[in-house]
């Protein structure tokens, strides 16, 4: 009893003694200036900002420059034979040497020049790391779309998009637009006008026979490097990256060396309907500005409800309402509003991509999302058009990890964006 009693009386004291120092706290803190207080409290957000903005620069990833050997492309000649070595046109370069002109000239404005102009009509970028097993059903579907879509006269077929009213809208080979009433007419008649298309595969470190399969592919299906007698162009080039740089890495590389009107990347599994490629361009050529910029994002959003999606595993399915419920918080309003962000079939209109690839940095599997908010920066309309997909055995995707992944770099991205870690500069 008396054990209790003492028990009881120490815990009296100690609540006494720690009500005691917190009004002599409460008290001492009264008493300082205001001013100082103020400081106190400046200093304190200050340090806090500058420790946060020093953790984002650690953490946020800068992209490696490309190695000499990946600036070039082999593909298949017309003999049949392999091709040495050759050098890749780069936009890009060629874009960044007018910028650095026009800033000797004194030319300060911050104007966008333009970017030089197509060759073709339609460029298909695919990355695949060690996709030898899946890469060859992938290219039968979209050459055969594309040679009964965009070869020789169909060359523009599609590339005609019907306006309201009966008018027609045209593109001159630097992407502006060009409107007219009246019927649609042919963009294979319009001068200057590119027809004809590319596939540019870029292995990405792969260490088993991807670029061997591509090449093979090439030479069986007569992808030459000319123009036929047919009229027809149609070429493959396979560009090898000496390491392994991620699936963003090696789409943004490939980006900086296409010489098509439109642009869109694809998956190597061929997960994608490549037939609604046809309304990806059509939904593109719809939005686009007055600079002829628009950029189509294929979405499975429509199949959420559907028998692939519901018989996933409910981990799977946790894991990709919870990333969707993040890019809402994390992302800037139109970014948000894409139901489907992560679908590996998007589409670029030439004059868009100034606006994107210079300033991208995410290499992983995050950098779709970093290229809608890129678009909605530069104000570049964004249409999302739904996709035919199916699932594909092989994913190299880890589900858990790959998540975590996913979710750790959303937040660096939006962070190093916010406190300007990454600037359009």
């Amino acid at each position: 009893m008396r054990g209790a009693e003492a028990l009881s009386g120490a815990s009296s004291m100690s609540l006494t003694s720690v009500e005691e120092a917190f009004n002599g706290f409460i008290v001492r803190f009264q008493r300082v200036p205001l001013p100082l207080l103020a400081l106190f409290v400046f200093t304190s957000v200050f340090f806090m900002a500058v420790m946060i903005y020093l953790a984002v620069f650690i953490a946020a990833p800068i992209p490696r420059d490309p190695l000499p050997s990946e600036k070039s492309y082999r593909t298949i000649g017309p003999n049949g034979s392999l091709s040495e070595a050759t050098l890749l046109p780069c936009w890009q370069d060629t874009y960044n040497a007018r910028r650095e002109a026009a800033l000797r000239r004194g030319d300060f404005s911050n104007k966008q020049v333009d970017i030089e102009e197509a060759e073709l009509f339609l460029s298909l970028v695919v990355p695949a790391y060690n996709e030898q097993d899946r890469l060859n059903g992938m290219l039968e579907e979209a050459v055969d779309y594309l040679r009964r879509h965009y070869s020789g006269d169909n060359g523009g077929e599609a590339a005609t998009a019907a306006m309201p009213n009966g008018a027609s809208t045209r593109r001159t080979a630097k992407g502006r637009r060009d409107v007219t009433n009246g019927s649609a007419s042919p963009l294979a008649s319009i001068d200057r006008t590119p027809i004809g298309w590319e596939v540019l595969i870029v292995s990405d470190g792969s260490t088993d026979k991807t670029a061997e399969t591509a090449l093979k592919f090439a030479r069986d299906h007569e992808l030459y490097e000319h123009l036929d007698s047919d009229g027809r162009r149609e070429t493959l080039r396979v560009i090898s990256l000496r390491e392994n740089r991620g699936k963003g890495g090696a789409v943004v590389h490939g980006m900086r060396h296409v010489r098509g009107q439109y642009v869109i990347f694809a998956d190597a599994d061929g997960a994608s309907k490549f037939e609604d490629l046809g309304k990806l361009l059509r939904a593109c050529q719809d939005i686009e500005d007055a600079e002829g910029r628009g950029v189509a994002v294929g979405s499975r959003a429509h199949l959420v409800g559907s028998e692939a999606v519901v018989k996933r595993s409910f981990l799977r399915n946790l894991l990709m309402h919870s990333f969707h419920l993040l890019l809402r918080l994390l992302t800037p309003p139109a970014t948000a509003a894409v139901k489907d962000t992560q679908c590996g079939f998007k589409l670029f209109s030439r004059p868009s991509l100034p606006y994107i690839i210079p300033y991208m940095h995410s290499e992983g599997w995050i950098f779709d999302v970093e290229m809608l908010m890129l678009a909605e920066s530069a104000a570049i309309p964004v249409a999302e058009v739904p996709v035919g997909w199916k699932e594909v055995k092989g994913s190299k995707l880890n589900v858990l990890w790959d998540s975590l992944g996913m979710a750790f770099g959303l937040a660096i991205l939006r962070a190093a964006w916010a406190f300007g870690v990454y600037r359009r500069s």
